[in-house]
């Protein structure tokens, strides 16, 4: 995954977290999550966790919050021959 691709799904996450932090507190990572799970596809989600296994991953504390109530996708298929 390219760094473009990292800073560009971080800045739409975040984004996404921005907007929800005017909900209440107690629906706003439920918020996060399911509009991620609705609107991401399955390699979005992936590259997404695979993000935040970093330390310095940038992304919004809501974000992070939300991240055991977003869908994690099955591991890329590998070919194998």
């Amino acid at each position: 995954m390219s760094h473009d691709t990292q800073s560009k799904l971080v800045y739409m996450a975040n984004q996404i977290a921005t907007f929800f932090k005017s909900q209440p507190e107690s629906e706003a990572a439920e918020g996060v999550a399911m509009h991620i799970n609705k609107f991401w596809e399955p390699r979005m989600r992936r590259q997404l966790f695979e993000i935040m296994e970093r330390e310095s991953h940038g992304l919004n504390p809501l974000v992070v919050q939300a991240a055991p109530l977003i869908k994690r996708p099955e591991a890329a298929a590998t070919v194998s021959q």
